[in-house]
């Protein structure tokens, strides 16, 4: 017998009543999410389905800003009222894995806390700047979060439109929200992680806006250990699994040819993945895929450091890892691109743009290692990238 379509959406009004008071009281009624196909005339077929919200989600935006390292440059109000806007959800994901990824590094160190600095730019937005200096564990680690807003100078479009971005006019309007992270251990067997996810968006001339995502995950060790490299790129690769299989090997790719010292003849270190300009297939779904990578960063990571901290190391092998932090040092100042936007920006603030560097490194006239050795592998691997997965 024919059912009204009055009768069905009184149905479907007292199921999810009851489902919300069964499945989890506290659970509002918006989270229950109600699916219907009608077919035929005065008839129909439906289905109720239940989509279990993730932690996060069912979190009030306070109970999450408690556990950040500071309050947020943006107010929690507005943040809340504009929780679908990108720029929003961009800045609520970096505030949690800034603090996510601190409050690890803390533990593993066991001796020292992150002194956090938030500073604020006249041309727009900020940042917080978290840094550990002399641990136990750490030389130096930085992981820095920035949301600013403002002008792009002329130099920036220049360079956006080199990459082939298609921007009309020389003064535009721009934001930008990011974390970025880089590593620097006292053990010369744990290996330095570099990490950066971040939004951008450009306004036209005519309002139109433009906008894409970019970031990666990359390891520097300094003595090769390749099970602790196979561990660290099948965790990347798991991450970028779920949203395309093609991701890990074309962004394991990109970050092998981006992260290439050329005046060297050599990689940076054993990659990752590395990837920019992502604005397809949709919003939503490249900020997910952004959100699994970092998410990614403390499984990646965090075991290998707990795996070789406590080891023995030489004088040779300190002396060693100083000369390859001299090679880091190199890529970031000639090569690295958000490091030359960062320095081009007005307002800039060069103490966070400059944290990735290490507080010591070491340069040797002509130095090569001794063929056979361990600094020599590392070295052949380095001008050689590989497949490690």
């Amino acid at each position: 017998m024919a059912t009204s379509g009055k009768h069905w959406m009184r149905l479907l009004r007292t199921m999810a009543a009851v489902a919300t008071a069964r499945v989890r009281p506290q659970v509002k009624p918006h989270r229950i999410k109600l699916v219907t196909s009608l077919l035929g005339f005065g008839g129909g077929v439906f289905s109720l389905s239940l989509f279990k919200s993730s932690p996060e989600e069912e979190e009030s935006l306070q109970a999450q800003a408690s556990k950040w390292m500071c309050e947020p440059l943006t107010s929690l109000d507005h943040l809340q009222k504009n929780s679908s806007d990108m720029k929003c959800r961009m800045e609520v994901l970096i505030m949690r894995i800034q603090a996510d990824f601190c409050r690890a590094l803390e533990e593993l160190d066991g001796e020292k806390k992150f002194v956090v600095d938030k500073w604020h730019r006249k041309e727009g937005g900020g940042g917080i700047t978290c840094v550990l200096q002399d641990g136990t564990t750490f030389e130096k680690a930085g992981v820095n979060i920035s949301v600013v807003q403002g002008m792009l100078p002329p130099s920036a479009v220049q360079q956006m439109r080199a990459r082939g971005k298609k921007l009309e006019g020389e003064n535009l309007p721009f934001f930008a929200a990011g974390v970025s992270s880089v590593i620097h251990p006292k053990n010369p067997h744990i290996p330095t992680v570099h990490f950066n996810y971040r939004y951008f968006e450009v306004t036209e001339r005519d309002g139109t806006k433009q906008w894409w995502f970019g970031g990666g995950t990359d390891l520097t060790p300094y003595y090769l250990d390749k099970e602790d490299v196979v561990s660290f790129h099948k965790a990347l690769k798991t991450a970028c699994d779920k949203h395309g299989k093609n991701y890990y090997p074309e962004y394991k790719k990109w970050c092998d040819d981006y992260f290439y010292i050329k005046h060297r003849g050599e990689s940076r270190g054993v990659g990752g993945i590395f990837f920019d300009d992502l604005d397809a297939p949709n919003q939503d779904k490249v900020f997910q895929f952004v959100k699994s990578c970092a998410d990614a960063v403390i499984p990646s990571y965090i075991p290998i450091v707990k795996k070789n901290r406590n080891k023995p190391y030489s004088y040779a092998e300190r002396t060693w890892q100083l000369l390859r932090r001299g090679r880091y040092v190199e890529f970031n100042l000639i090569y690295d691109r958000g490091t030359k936007f960062g320095l081009y920006t007005p307002g800039a603030r060069y103490e966070s743009i400059l944290m990735s560097l290490p507080l010591t490194a070491r340069w040797e006239y002509m130095h090569t290692p001794k063929k056979g050795s361990r600094e020599d592998e590392l070295t052949q691997v380095l001008k050689n990238p590989q497949e490690w997965v």
